[in-house]
């Protein structure tokens, strides 16, 4: 077996001496998730006076960017999200120069190949080189492959403790194609820990799971919802069931520990969960790594309606913001102000259908209350001004709240107003109801 101990040594470099390859006018990749660059990046702030117009890509950053902390007028840095995490989120608020790049996440990969400006450097972290001279990209396959094929100047930040997370393909780069190697400071991973699940979040869950059956494929969102739901499968009695998701969140460790995801009558990937990204607590980092139960690959992939509509019976669950009557779905903003992006959301409603049996699901609490402590209806006679509509009134299928889940398919515009209505808080469906009224979209059923 060759020994490639000598080419990492000749590649190996300090992050200093890799942040002062950058030059004005640069486009950087900063990788993804928690595999964003860390060591790199406290380098790269450093120069913050030295440099002017650097460009960033990223997507759902999980540690602060020490260059954005530096620039915080961004007279330097600007910062572009594929996906906005809770950093971006603040920073935005704050108008900073962060700004998000809307994409249908199963194009990504064709997005950086064809669409956008060539990279000059792009910097991952990575695991530590195998023997065989590859370096694996850890629990964000995504479109790592794609940023390093477009970049001028490869450069990998070694992270001890990124886990090794099999394929799939695109799961790693040899370093053959690295330019560079920078030993970084090996930081923990970033762990995500969703809020603890509401009273509403659990009854939306009891309505998704009476719908799920032996041997059907699941796709998980993240949030106290999903999580509800796979909670409450690893307490069923349910058998033999898939995972085909675009994030491996620990929900699908539960399932698995109690015996739920076999994936045997997958027609996709039998045998194995396959997703493109992670992000959950340490737990599911390790239960990743090395596993060969699960299979990693880029989004194009996990998110392409083709594939994913393979499985049969195909249930998504994800989280929105509101519905309006018409059945329109806002899960990006409310209103103006940006909450994350399109994702993979529309990728999976899309594939759900597809699939032979398959169903998605999107779900929302009735009421939210705002900065004021007045309870506001989720749904809404129209979306809130400025909201963005993720999924159309004609793809989007079951609605779910605490109050039931509304099938929208096949439905005219008074039947989808009078379902959804039904699916709103008590203290707000007579409102609703003049609304519809006054937009001509009520027709009262005669259902007996």
């Amino acid at each position: 077996m060759r020994d490639y101990s000598r080419e990492y040594q000749q590649k190996l470099v300090s992050a200093e001496f890799a942040a002062s390859l950058v030059k004005s006018h640069d486009w950087i990749d900063y990788g993804n998730l928690t595999g964003q660059t860390v060591a790199f990046d406290q380098a790269l702030a450093k120069r913050v006076n030295e440099l002017t117009d650097i460009k960033i890509w990223t997507i759902l950053p999980q540690y602060i960017p020490q260059v954005m902390e530096a620039d915080p007028e961004g007279q330097t840095f600007t910062w572009h999200s594929w996906h906005f995490s809770k950093w971006d989120r603040r920073a935005a608020q704050q108008q900073r120069a962060v700004y998000y790049a809307p994409i249908r996440y199963s194009e990504l990969p064709r997005y950086v190949r064809e669409h956008i400006e060539p990279i000059d450097i792009a910097v991952h972290q990575v695991a530590p080189m195998d023997e065989h001279g590859y370096f694996n990209y850890g629990p964000q396959n995504s479109h790592s492959q794609a940023v390093f094929d477009r970049s001028r100047l490869v450069i990998v930040e070694v992270n001890q403790n990124q886990p090794r997370c099999l394929g799939g393909y695109h799961e790693a780069i040899h370093i053959s194609q690295v330019d560079h190697i920078i030993e970084g400071n090996n930081p923990p991973l970033p762990e995500l820990i969703p809020a603890a699940p509401s009273i509403a979040d659990k009854k939306v869950a009891e309505y998704i799971v009476k719908e799920l059956y032996d041997g059907c494929c699941l796709q998980l969102g993240i949030g106290p919802m999903p999580l509800s739901v796979g909670q409450m499968i690893a307490q069923s009695d349910l058998k033999n069931l898939g995972c085909h998701t675009e994030m491996m969140v620990d929900s699908f460790v539960d399932m698995v520990e109690a015996g739920r995801i076999t994936g045997r009558y997958k027609t996709t990937d039998p045998g194995k969960l396959a997703y493109t990204f992670a992000l959950g607590t340490q737990r599911l980092y390790d239960f990743l790594h090395n596993n060969p139960m699960c299979s990693s690959y880029p989004v194009d992939y996990t998110n392409n309606v083709r594939v994913a509509s393979a499985n049969d019976n195909l249930m998504t669950i994800n989280n929105v913001v509101e519905v309006d009557i018409y059945g329109q779905v806002c899960a990006e903003s409310v209103g103006t102000r940006h909450i994350s992006g399109t994702g993979g959301q529309l990728d999976f409603v899309l594939a759900a259908y597809e699939s032979r049996g398959g169903k998605s699901f999107l779900c929302l609490p009735s009421t939210h209350t705002d900065e004021n402590g007045v309870m506001k209806s989720r749904i809404v006679p129209i979306l809130t001004p400025g909201a963005i509509v993720t999924d159309s009134r004609t793809v989007a299928q079951h609605i779910v709240t605490e109050y039931g889940m509304f099938n929208l398919k096949g439905k005219s515009t008074w039947q989808r107003a009078e379902g959804l209505i039904g699916l709103a808080h008590p203290d707000f469906r007579d409102d609703l109801i003049k609304s519809a009224q006054d937009q001509n979209i009520w027709r009262r059923s005669h259902k007996r």
